[in-house]
């Protein structure tokens, strides 16, 4: 099994427009009548099955990270550790990535390791042994994103994907989002997979991959069933959700969040923290 996923996780970095729709049961059902003409399934999704996709997301005492990625700035990054077995055991794959979107291009940097290894590089800083220049550099990228964010174990997400290449062009990816959880609790890869859902049953966060433009007979399909494209991070609304949770939960409704405003209900994130 752990061969299977190294060899399906090969690439190391990568760039690309990743753009997102929410979509409901109508528009979902609809749109997947048409995929098979133009994409093949992800060979890994066996027998046409979703596969499980787990994150722990990093971030510094004071959320600084999720707040600058919401202010929406032109360069924001962000780190994670991504396992695709749930729950993790100490011995299974799993993969610390740096994610980075520069004017709205996204850039993604990992490299593998065991469970066990990722905890010691965590504490130590000791790295299990690279055998790849490339790996190599991304370890020194990471020692530098650790060394200027004091960050820690913050929110975990989950969720089902189903993904899908297109068969004239294997760079565009498109996948389908469900059941995805999330809790601020309990943050490792060797708990179970369980929280609270950020989106409906009924609903699909469809995320478009792509180096260049999308094909015509998607974006044809997309005005056709009034699917339009929206911001959404699934880190950035867990965390949404739990900044009104924590208002809610003050009877006074006052209360602070470093870096947080409230303005006629709205939340604002403050980038001068």
């Amino acid at each position: 099994m752990i061969y299977r996923i190294r060899e399906y996780m090969a690439i190391n970095t990568f760039a690309r427009k990743e753009i997102k729709f929410l979509l409901d049961m109508h528009q979902y059902e609809s749109l997947m009548e048409t995929i098979p003409q133009y994409m093949n399934p992800d060979k890994y999704c066996i027998g046409g099955k979703e596969y499980g996709i787990y994150n722990i997301y990093y971030d510094t005492p004071d959320d600084f990270l999720i707040r600058e990625s919401l202010s929406k700035p032109y360069y924001k990054e962000k780190i994670r550790l991504r396992s695709y077995y749930s729950p993790a055991a100490p011995d299974d794959l799993v993969f610390l990535e740096i994610k980075k979107k520069i004017g709205g291009i996204v850039t993604k940097r990992r490299v593998s390791m065991s469970l066990a290894e990722s905890d010691e590089y965590f504490a130590t800083r000791r790295k299990p042994e690279a055998t790849k220049y490339i790996t190599e550099q991304v370890f020194r990228e990471l020692d530098v994103f650790l060394k200027n964010y004091p960050i820690a174990p913050k929110q975990y997400i989950s969720y089902q994907r189903e993904a899908f290449f297109g068969k004239e062009n294997s760079d565009f990816r498109l996948t389908f989002d469900r059941k995805i959880t999330e809790r601020r609790y309990d943050l490792g890869l060797d708990y179970e997979s369980y929280g609270n859902f950020i989106i409906g049953a009924d609903q699909r966060l469809m995320e478009v991959k792509v180096g260049a433009s999308m094909p015509e007979w998607l974006i044809q399909k997309l005005s056709e069933l009034k699917i339009y494209k929206i911001s959404f991070s699934k880190y950035g609304r867990a965390y949404t959700n739990y900044v009104k949770e924590q208002v809610a939960a003050k009877s006074d409704r006052k209360i602070y969040i470093s870096g947080i405003s409230m303005v006629n209900s709205n939340i604002l994130m403050n980038r001068s923290v």
